[in-house]
């Protein structure tokens, strides 16, 4: 039988209600544009802010930068302002925006000038616009201010334009996020007199301004630049859904992202033509052996240059390989990219370089059919190559046990000649057996150096040792020479080959370490059920990935103290994971959606790094790792990232399996009160009538009934009432079910015992029936509510009673099968008939023409008792036997688990 309540849930409609329940109504953001400082952006705010006064808008002046314009100032006038920061830093006390007096305050609509400003340290989040994200979280409505130049993808043309480098910049996500951008434009003419007459700047500053960035050519190409941009947001805002949906399915870029500074230019530039094109584009970092011997100032640069391109919208994706183009060459046909961006430097011509192919002429071979995007680095960074050279001097890596090991081969491989000499084994042997030492030296040691010492001292031992005059570095066969040529070109080949194979090798044991630990994981957790197990799970994963501490929440750590923390044993105490200030770090993530902490430019002071575990665009949890032991690498951020997108499906399969039980659950719950509803509109209704019906017959006849007529009314009322009764008994016992969980409270529970007292009470109403009971041997304790079983027994043994013989036996029988124990009622009656079978436990039988309490089961009586078992996990059924009679069986589980299933 197939109902309603029963069929499956729809998991979109799952996940919209769990988005609903963790929706939050966020602010709107309002943009004023400009090219240049003083064209007035900040009076068209404070303009903008008094007419919302006027409307009754709740707005509050969060920071206002100070102006020397009175005009300016004077629109303050009648705004509440809120009361700055103040920090001190280096004996200097700064003022700055107050964001949690900000988010106490609350207001409609507020004002906070200078987006792209630099908060000082101390401050919780290292930019303002990162102030203005959490403004926005919190549901508050945002006007700021920012020029052109602040702007992240056009930061390196306007570098190129008035040569001057702005440090200070603003992702495009919040520019384009933006819900209004208003354009601030005048004449540069007119800004330029502005300047003359001291209203922008102070005179002598205002000279060297003038000079220098604020050009008349400047402010003309900075104005177009400034237009064409806020032209470029119309244009997209107008562009159909279709018409972009077709132009990102026919380009997608992809940039190579190196440790070089000038990398940002080729980032920036991917970013602006994605936008224009609509394309997802996608930022690689190969890492190679080499990776490992970089400086710190080149690990900062690969770190900024990959979160500049996150900032900006990019995939970000890290491959392995020592061959940088093949690497690149078979992830973009693997991916389908289109458009490769790679950066070129002029350097200056080397030997090195005469037999090395550039990268962009191998990926141009590899990839016929790719558009190769070359970008001119930054003619700024001319010393970038230092950091090179000290790299290649640290893969010179000194050992005394390499040492050992190299002088050690060549000692054994010289005498093993010796010996070869003395049978009269030709030279061409020895010399095999020289480069032979030398592939193996270059195997069991670190670095190029070894090999290439020993390609050179095996050439120098064979002249010495085995060529005449023998003992000294003298040749005189004109051949010899030539000879030694090509041994030390083949020891130098073959040394390079190992080692590289051997790079390749261990690149490939990580890559496959890391492959197997994601399936080992995602292997986990689809076994894994329960919220406390998946946290425990993937915390111990990490903690033992990492050798960190680890503490993962499930819920917002500010309202919540759920959370599963492990200490690792090569951290230290850990115990600062659990402090307020860590948990506060942590609801941050949870509330905002991104990462903060240690390495980050949110509460970097954080002593560990938190990431949200996000799936559908909710937060399902937040995981923090300790970094009391140094901050997370950026390959270590990236694979920290994949294990939380694993941990996402299994908590977002959890949730929905959840949710999912909360329906069926409710489901029940609304079936058993149209069961008692029914039950009372069919089950009531006749015993009442009959009630009234002989009341009135009594009180109409007064005298005139005989004793017998009379006698025979008021048993049948007194029937009636205890029948009543017993409906009322049942319709308490379900109350006694928990409403909110389906669940009962259980204690163990003797099961002969029940049976007895059900048998006992079922005979004080009806004393001349014949009622037996057999029990095992053995005492069956099971966990159950005794007085909701008891009255499931009563329940059935008063149906055999009504649907038998008087004469006939009623059989009570409690058994253990396995790990359930077995309740079953025999009567020897006419049985149950086969139309009735569908509905027997249902209290309201479509074929309304047959009276409620004319057919077995079709009032609410073993409906009732149908919900009491499933609320006790257990299970019930009804079968005719062939020679008669019914049976009615029942099976409760003796494990005793709350859950329902």
């Amino acid at each position: 039988m197939v109902n309603n309540y029963e069929q499956r849930p729809n998991p979109d409609i799952i996940l919209e209600s769990i988005g609903a329940d963790r929706s939050v109504k966020t602010g709107k953001l309002k943009i004023f544009f400009g090219y240049a400082a003083g064209v007035g952006k900040t009076y068209a705010m404070l303009d903008y802010a008094q007419n919302q006064l006027k409307s009754g808008i709740d707005v509050v002046a969060g920071y206002i930068e100070p102006h020397t314009r009175p005009e300016t100032m004077q629109l303050l006038s009648g705004l509440p302002v809120l009361p700055p920061k103040i920090i001190n830093h280096k004996n200097i006390q700064l003022k700055e925006f107050d964001l949690d007096a900000a988010l106490s305050r609350k207001p409609e609509l507020i004002l906070v000038d200078e987006l792209a400003h630099s908060n000082a340290w101390g401050v919780r989040n290292k930019k303002r616009y990162q102030d203005i994200e959490e403004l926005l979280n919190a549901g508050i409505d945002v006007c700021t201010t920012i020029n052109v130049q602040h702007i992240e993808s056009l930061n390196d043309v306007v570098q190129d334009i008035t040569k001057v480098t702005v440090r200070e910049t603003v992702p495009d996500y919040i520019f384009d996020n933006a819900d209004n951008v208003k354009l601030i434009d005048i004449e540069p003419d007119e800004l330029l007199r502005r300047f003359e007459e001291g209203k922008i700047y102070k005179p002598e500053r205002a000279k060297t301004a003038m000079k220098n960035f604020f050009t008349r050519e400047n402010l003309c190409l900075l104005r177009e630049i400034a237009m064409r941009k806020a032209a470029d947001r119309i244009s997209h805002e107008n562009q159909s859904e279709r018409r972009m949906a077709e132009k990102m399915a026919s380009i997608k870029l992809l940039v190579c992202v190196g440790s070089s500074p000038s990398s940002s230019k080729c980032i920036r530039w991917a970013a602006r033509t994605a936008e224009a094109f609509h394309a997802p584009w996608i930022a690689a970092y190969v890492e190679n052996m080499e990776s490992r011997y970089f400086t710190e100032e080149e690990k900062k640069n690969i770190r900024i240059n990959l979160d500049l391109a996150e900032r900006l919208g990019a995939e970000i994706i890290t491959l392995n390989g020592d061959d940088i183009a093949a690497i690149i060459a078979e992830y973009a046909k693997l991916s389908g990219i289109t458009n490769i961006v790679v950066g070129k430097s002029r350097n200056k011509k080397t030997l090195k370089s005469l037999f090395e192919t550039d990268l962009e002429d191998k990926l141009i071979s590899l990839l016929p059919s790719i558009e190769i995007h070359i970008i001119p680095g930054n003619t700024t960074q001319k010393n970038y190559r230092n950091p090179k050279k000290r790299t290649k001097k640290q893969n010179l890596l000194f050992s005394w046990t390499d040492v050992l090991k190299t002088l050690g081969l060549l000692t054994a491989a010289t005498l093993f000649c010796m010996v070869l000499q003395a049978f009269d084994i030709g030279d061409q042997n020895i010399i095999m057996v020289y480069i032979l030492s030398v592939l193996m030296i270059s195997r069991i040691t670190m670095g190029y150096i070894y090999g290439v010492v020993a390609s050179v001292l095996s050439v120098l031992a064979f002249n010495f040792f085995f060529t005449i005059p023998h003992y000294t570095f003298n040749a005189i066969q004109p051949g010899y020479p030539i000879t030694f040529f090509i041994m030390l070109l083949v020891a130098l080949i073959t040394s390079a080959l190992t080692i590289r194979v051997k790079i390749h090798a261990r690149l490939a044991v990580e890559r496959e370490h890391r492959t197997e630990v994601l399936y080992e994981i995602n292997k986990k957790l689809l076994g894994t059920r329960g919220l406390e197990n998946i946290m425990n799970l993937t915390n111990d994963y990490i903690t033992k990935l990492f050798d960190r501490s680890a503490i993962f929440y499930t819920q917002d750590p500010e309202n919540s103290s759920k959370y599963a923390f492990m200490q690792s044993a090569a951290d230290p105490d850990a115990s600062f994971l659990l402090s307020e200030d860590e948990r506060a770090v942590a609801h941050w993530v949870f509330i905002n959606q991104k990462y903060a902490g240690a390495g980050t430019d949110t509460l970097m002071g954080a002593g560990a790094f938190y990431i949200p575990v996000i799936s559908q665009g909710n937060v399902l949890g937040v995981i923090g790792l300790s970094c009391a032991t140094g901050q997370l690498s950026q390959s270590s951020r990236a694979f920290l990232h994949m294990l939380a997108s694993q941990v996402a499906m299994a908590l977002e399969r959890q949730y929905l399996s959840d949710e999912q039980r909360r329906i069926i659950i409710e489901s029940e719950k609304e079936k058993m009160r149209s069961n008692l509803l029914r039950g009372i509109s069919h089950d009531l209704r006749t015993p009442l009538t009959c009630i009234s019906g002989a009341s009135s017959a009594i009180l109409e006849s007064g005298d005139c009934l005989d004793k017998q007529t009379h006698d025979k009314l008021v048993s049948n009322i007194k029937e009636d009432s205890q029948w009543l009764i017993r409906m009322v008994e049942n319709i308490l016992s379900v109350t006694r079910i928990n409403e909110g969980t389906m669940n009962v409270t259980k204690t163990p529970e003797a099961a002969e015992e029940i049976v007895a007292e059900a048998i006992n009470r079922t005979r004080k109403r009806f004393q001349n029936r014949r009622i037996t009971a057999k029990a095992p041997d053995e005492l069956l304790m099971i966990p159950m509510d005794g007085t909701l079983i008891e009255q499931v027994l009563i329940n059935l043994i008063e149906n055999a009673v009504k649907h038998s013989p008087e004469d006939s036996v009623i059989e009570v029988e409690v058994k253990k099968d396995g790990n359930d124990a077995v309740f079953q009622v025999v009567d020897h009656g006419e049985g149950i008939s086969e139309q009735d079978f569908p509905h027997l436990f249902e209290s309201y039988s479509p074929n309304r023409k047959r009276s409620s309490d004319s057919s077995r089961g079709l009032g609410i009586g073993l409906s009732i008792c149908m919900s009491i078992i499933k609320a006790h996990n257990g299970k019930m059924e009804a079968t005719n036997k062939k020679e008669g009679g019914a049976v009615f069986k029942f099976t409760l589980p003796l494990g005793g688990s709350e859950s329902y299933g």
